[in-house]
């Protein structure tokens, strides 16, 4: 009898590791575009290195390294690393024998007077045999979830980094806004004054002196909303950067650049597929996968061995008594009647993954969609720039012109009024395209990823390992 039990216990545990399912892979590579619409070239985007190198702005990377280390939503997504790694180690835990130690002492007095001490110290061990896969398929799930969580850090700093570069830039084309409206405030006063002179040397008409205020009361009006503008962008720059809005935000004038961004023709889709969010979702994915697995395996018998041994005393009446005690014991159990629960867990879980699966194909098309968004718009963006300039160049000329013209006599002032709107309008709308270009560069940075965040995840975990987080 003994022989036929210790041969079914060998047998179960010869099963331990086994797996009752397959586990599942995310949509292959094969399922994205080879390429995207628009080209890029790989060897040149240096996704290796940080991005907003290319912009050559020492102000801006200080700025940046400054939100990559003080920004709040980072220290929450530092700790949610934290606590993952820690469910990681719990669940691994439960794969490996347990070994407690207890000790006892206790007195006893009879009604006849009878006084017994009674001590004890014994140590027992247990250990789960993993029969069906259920505890590696936990720890496995763990493993995945505390990546994707490390991916989902990843994805912060690349979008923290990209919008502390869309709030510089806008920072820089408000400040530019705010003096190209304080410019045009002061020649729109000058042009009054001269057409004051003129009028009252009866050369001109009254309504000449009323147009020309007219002209200039807009652009005192706008000069209210433009700080305004700045003092918004300059709170979400301390917002990013941990700190409490300052008014004004102190930072050095840069005229926004005009930079050629390397890309050409070349750079395959399936670089979609080391973005952090499809990395997160795809690892998220397999977490629930083994979730499957696991609660498959709980719907079979489980299979504990344990061992205790310990030394106990005990002392009546001048009579003491000791021995040394040992035990051995297994433990066999199977669900026969649960109501259905676990059959409903295998079919909640199988229909976790099919939702994460629809979920991760979801992401990868908005990656996709993102990143031929971003091509389209610096591509257009550049093009509008050009026009833009264009247009500007000429606004220029054609207000140096008509203020020529009129105060020679050789046309009215309407043609003045409507040049010095037309140029204060092209070029306010130059410097806001100049802006949105840089953002579009921005943007294509933020869809593309890379894997230049490895070194700043490292030294941050350095410095969180030397405080003793």
């Amino acid at each position: 009898m003994r022989t036929r039990t210790v041969l079914c216990i060998g047998l179960l545990t010869v099963l331990c590791g086994c797996s009752l399912h397959t586990p599942m892979q995310p949509t292959p590579s094969s399922a994205v575009p080879d390429r995207y619409s628009r080209s890029l070239t790989a060897s040149d985007l240096g996704l290796d290195q940080p991005w907003w190198n290319a912009f050559t702005d020492p102000q801006l990377d200080e700025l940046m390294q400054g939100v990559l280390q003080d920004n709040l939503e980072l220290e929450q997504a530092l700790a949610r690393v934290r606590q993952a790694e820690a469910s990681r180690k719990i669940a691994g835990a439960s794969r490996w024998p347990t070994l407690t130690a207890e000790g006892d002492a206790s007195r006893s007095r009879s009604v006849s007077g009878t006084v017994g001490d009674t001590t004890g110290l014994s140590a027992a061990a247990a250990w789960e045999v993993d029969l069906w896969g259920r505890l590696r398929a936990q720890s496995r799930a763990a493993d995945q979830r505390f990546s994707a969580t490390r991916q989902d850090l990843r994805g912060l700093y690349v979008s923290l980094s990209a919008r502390l570069a869309d709030a510089y830039f806008l920072w820089q084309e408000q400040q530019a806004q705010l003096a190209l409206t304080e410019k045009t405030i002061a020649s729109n006063a000058d042009t009054l004054k001269r057409v004051e002179r003129r009028y009252r040397a009866g050369l001109t008409g009254a309504l000449d002196v009323y147009q020309s205020r007219q002209n200039l009361a807009p652009a005192q009006a706008a000069r209210a909303g433009r700080t305004q503008a700045l003092v918004e962008a300059g709170s979400t720059l301390s917002l990013l950067l941990g700190r409490f809005p300052e008014e004004p935000f102190s930072l050095e004038t840069r005229s926004i650049p005009m930079i050629e961004v390397p890309w050409g023709n070349g750079l395959s889709a399936t670089l979609l597929l080391q973005r952090p969010d499809i990395q997160a979702a795809a690892l998220r994915l397999r977490a629930l996968d083994a979730g499957v697995e696991a609660a498959i395996a709980d719907r079979l018998p489980a299979l504990s061995l344990g061992a205790s041994v310990g030394y106990s005393r005990s002392t009546t009446t001048g009579v003491t008594l000791s021995d040394l005690v040992w035990n051995l014991f297994t433990n066999l159990t199977a669900p026969l009647i649960d109501g259905g629960r676990r059959s409903a867990e295998v079919d909640r879980s199988r229909a976790a993954v099919e939702e994460s699966l629809a979920a991760y194909r979801q992401t990868l098309l908005e990656a996709a969609r993102e990143v031929e968004d971003a091509l389209s718009a610096a591509e257009q963006n550049r093009l509008r720039v050009e026009g833009l300039q264009r247009e500007a160049t000429a606004a220029d000329a054609s207000l140096r012109l008509s203020t020529d013209n009129y105060f020679q006599g050789l046309s009215d002032y309407l043609e003045v009024l409507s040049a010095q709107r037309f140029q204060f309008d092209a070029r306010s709308r130059l410097l806001t395209a100049r802006r949105e270009l840089v953002s579009s560069q921005v943007g294509l940075a933020r869809a593309l990823g890379g894997s230049w965040t490895e070194p700043w995840m490292t030294q941050r975990h350095s410095q969180a390992v030397l405080k003793g987080e």
